[in-house]
């Protein structure tokens, strides 16, 4: 049997029991265990693990841990590693729709299982969100994030500070129903579509070629749009 001594910092602490957090902890393994393997035995999906010490040392993730192993792990730095491209787990509708009224691309259907998840983003390279660390430990994921807020909108904030997304984002770009990007339209052509006071007092359209959903900016606009200056605020 083999020990080495795991000492997890910042916010990775989130991951593990209240009686470890911010101490060091022995873990006993056998045989050759990954350092990845071993955090995500203690709770900490990898995605969340940025840079690793052991022994003083830079490692990585994927290194075999050795008897007496010191290791040191950090959260991943802030910032947006590639193209800000999400797939949402079947519990985030809310957030997702947010997220799409913001103008970034975000895939979900309420009917994905876990396989599908981990499948669409290993080959699509999307960023995993979800509150799932399971699902977000699967080896074929590579970027992602566990939601800690239950709450959709404190759930915006963290996705837009820990990818420091505030100042990329295209309000009204996209369509909240289906996520493909809005085009203008003629309200001629459209106008057999709308209620009579829609009709009178707008003139101003967007239509969603995909699933052909319509866009105006009535009071739901103003709403939205409150939204859209609050969470552009954000440093």
């Amino acid at each position: 049997m083999s020990e080495a001594t795991f000492h997890f910092h910042g916010r990775l602490n989130d991951f593990l029991k209240r009686d470890q957090r911010d101490k060091a902890i022995v873990i006993a393994f056998r045989g050759q265990q990954s350092i990845k393997h071993l955090a995500e035995s203690l709770g900490a999906p990898h995605p969340e693990i940025g840079r690793v010490q052991v022994n003083g040392r830079e490692g990585s993730v994927n290194d075999i841990t050795q008897d007496g192993d010191r290791v040191e792990l950090h959260p991943i730095a802030d910032g947006c590693p590639i193209e800000p491209r999400f797939l949402l787990d079947c519990h985030l509708g809310r957030l997702a729709s947010l997220l799409r009224m913001l103008g970034f691309d975000c895939l979900y259907q309420n009917d994905y299982d876990d396989a599908q998840i981990a499948e669409i983003a290993g080959q699509e390279e999307r960023i995993l969100l979800t509150r799932d660390r399971r699902l977000l430990m699967r080896k074929v994921i590579r970027h992602g994030y566990c939601l800690r807020s239950l709450d959709s909108l404190e759930q915006l904030t963290e996705v837009l500070e820990r990818f420091k997304l505030s100042g990329a984002t295209q309000p009204f770009h996209r369509c909240i129903r289906c996520n493909h990007p809005l085009e203008p339209v003629e309200k001629e052509a459209i106008i057999e579509r709308l209620e009579p006071l829609t009709r009178l007092y707008f003139d101003e359209f967007h239509i969603c070629p995909a699933c052909g959903q319509i866009y105006w900016k009535g009071s739901h606009y103003e709403k939205m749009l409150k939204l859209v200056e609050r969470f552009n605020g954000l440093s």
